[in-house]
C-alpha cells in the first residue's frame, strides 16, 4: 500500500517540501492548510484546508487516513498547532518532525523581546513611526499606542481591534530590498517590529532597516516541544523520510500504521 504523508503547511518550506515528495511515484502527500487565507499558493499533491479540532481531532484524522509520517511545516509562531501535532503524533505513534528554519543572528540595534505586548511597551521609547510586520494576527496588542503612527502590511485585512493611528498595505511577498527601501523611505518609518520567522524570503526588511539604520524589535520565537525533533530544511526533512519509507513510496501492510 501507498505511504502516506502529511504535510503541516503554510510556510514556503512546506510547499518545497511537497512538491519534492509529490514527484516521488507511489508516495500520497497531503498539505494542510489552515485557511486563513483565502487564496494560498498553489501546492503540489492533494490539499485540505481548516483545522481538525485539536490534537484528538488530528489524532483521528492519521489514524482514519492511513498516515506514515507527519510533518509539521507551520509558521515557527503556530505555537499551539506545534503543540497538538507533538501531542497526536505520541497519541497515534506516527512518526513526527518539526521542519523549522533557522531564527536570524542578532544584529546591532535589534532589541529582543518575548512577546508582541514587550514589543507594543518598548515601540514609544525607539520611535514615532513604525512598520508592523508581524502579520494580521495580535494587532490588538499595539491598539492602545494612540500616539503611534503604524504601517500595517498583509495579504488580507485584519480584524479588530487595531491601532487607531495606521496606514494599511495589502500586499503579498516575497519583497526585494529595494520594495522594503522604498516603503521605509515611503512611509517615514523610523522603527521596525517583527517576528523572528528566520529564511530568506522576509530578510529584505530587516537589511533595509540596517541600511536607513532603523531600530528593530524581534520578537523570539517560542520554543519546542523538549521531545520534538526539529530540522532546519527541506533537505533534512527528505533525509530523515528517507528512513521510514523505501524509495517506491510504498510499505507492506503490516508496517503503515
Amino acid at each position: 500500500m501507498s505511504a502516506h504523508v502529511l504535510i503541516l503547511g503554510g510556510t514556503t518550506e512546506a510547499r518545497r517540501l511537497a512538491t519534492a515528495l509529490s514527484a516521488r511515484p507511489g508516495l500520497r502527500v497531503t498539505t494542510s492548510l489552515a485557511g486563513r487565507v483565502s487564496r494560498p499558493g498553489a501546492v503540489d499533491g492533494e490539499v485540505r484546508i481548516g483545522g481538525f479540532g485539536g490534537a484528538a481531532g488530528l489524532a483521528d484524522w492519521l489514524r482514519a487516513h492511513r498516515v506514515t509520517a507527519l510533518v509539521d511545516a507551520t509558521h515557527p509562531f503556530a505555537e499551539l498547532i506545534t503543540a497538538n501535532v507533538a501531542e497526536a503524533a505520541r497519541a497515534t505513534g506516527v512518526p513526527h518532525a518539526v521542519l523549522r528554519r533557522p531564527g536570524w543572528d542578532l544584529a546591532d540595534d535589534w532589541y529582543p523581546v518575548a512577546s508582541l505586548e514587550e514589543a507594543a511597551r518598548l515601540v514609544p521609547r525607539l520611535g514615532q513611526r513604525v512598520f508592523l510586520s508581524t502579520g494580521r494576527l495580535g494587532l490588538a496588542a499595539f491598539a492602545e499606542l494612540t500616539a503611534t503612527q503604524f504601517v500595517i502590511r498583509s495579504v488580507e485585512p485584519p480584524e479588530p481591534p487595531l491601532p487607531q493611528h495606521r496606514e494599511l498595505v495589502l500586499a503579498r511577498g516575497p519583497f526585494t530590498l529595494a520594495d522594503e527601501l522604498d516603503l521605509l523611505r515611503t512611509h517615514r518609518v523610523d522603527v521596525l517590529v517583527t517576528k523572528d520567522s528566520g529564511g530568506a524570503a522576509t530578510a529584505p526588511k530587516l537589511a533595509a532597516a540596517r541600511a536607513l539604520s532603523l531600530p528593530v524589535v524581534v520578537v523570539r520565537r517560542p520554543e519546542l516541544p523538549s521531545d520534538v525533533r526539529a530540522l532546519p530544511g527541506t533537505d533534512g526533512v527528505l533525509d530523515w523520510l528517507a528512513g521510514i519509507i523505501p524509495p517506491g513510496g510504498s510499505c507492506a501492510a503490516d508496517t503503515c500504521p
